[in-house]
């Protein structure tokens, strides 16, 4: 795969650190979630893979009755889902996924976090092309053979798995999340290190010390704006 996992163990970590910022978002995407569709993620997907999520981040559970219980109460906050792309130091790739209650509002931050941080917006498609949609799943205790046995045995045909230290990383198509995690449940794995759709560029580039340094300050400010949800990039960060 394009991304190696280290990659992406190292944004989950950093995002760890500010736990407090990564419930408050947790708690918008499953409030979304829950007034898009019914509030029991047995009858509602979207809410399901949300919590599924949470779950890999040690959100409180206090947390999720929190914002469900605030979709069930009728309250009739409305987001958009909105999706902005633009490029970094050194030609790097940016994708930037929101949640807003202010259109107007999220365009003006995101790009004026690019704007400040050496980066620039693009047009809708003029990044996204280089990405893939995909369901990523992260295993301790099993190697690649035994993983790859069970999903065998499931008839999954997934996209990629490898080892990385203690960890093995299942690579799979987007629609193919909720099979892959059945899966492994049927075979007693319930715990997983990241289950997720993620965009992960099809080729990493790396950058020299003073554009990564640059690079890194540009997705901090981008992480940091209180509508971004996620933010994906094709900069191989080392070790």
């Amino acid at each position: 795969m394009g991304r190696k996992w280290n990659n992406i163990k190292e944004k989950k970590a950093s995002k760890d650190a500010n736990t407090s910022r990564v419930y408050s978002k947790f708690a918008l995407e499953i409030y979304v979630a829950a007034k898009q569709g019914e509030p029991d993620p047995e009858s509602n997907q979207a809410l399901k893979f949300v919590l599924e999520r949470a779950k890999t981040y040690n959100v409180p559970r206090v947390i999720i009755d929190r914002a469900i219980d605030k979709a069930k109460g009728g309250a009739e906050e409305n987001y958009d889902e909105l999706r902005y792309e633009g490029f970094g130091p050194s030609g790097s790739m940016i994708i930037v996924d929101a949640l807003t209650n202010n259109v107007n509002r999220t365009a003006s931050t995101v790009r004026a976090a690019f704007g400040k941080n050496g980066g620039n917006m693009g047009v809708s498609g003029s990044v996204a092309y280089m990405f893939d949609n995909t369901a990523v799943f992260g295993i301790e205790g099993k190697t690649s053979d035994e993983v790859l046995e069970l999903l065998m045995e499931a008839d999954l045909d997934v996209r990629d798995i490898i080892e990385e230290e203690d960890t093995v990383i299942v690579y799979a198509e987007p629609d193919q999340f909720h099979a892959v995690q059945v899966a492994f449940k049927d075979a007693g794995i319930t715990e997983f290190t990241v289950a997720e759709l993620t965009m992960l560029a099809q080729n990493d580039i790396s950058l020299d010390p003073e554009a990564q340094a640059q690079f890194e300050k540009l997705i901090d400010a981008l992480e940091d704006l209180e509508d971004v949800q996620r933010v994906y990039h094709n900069v191989d960060l080392g070790e």
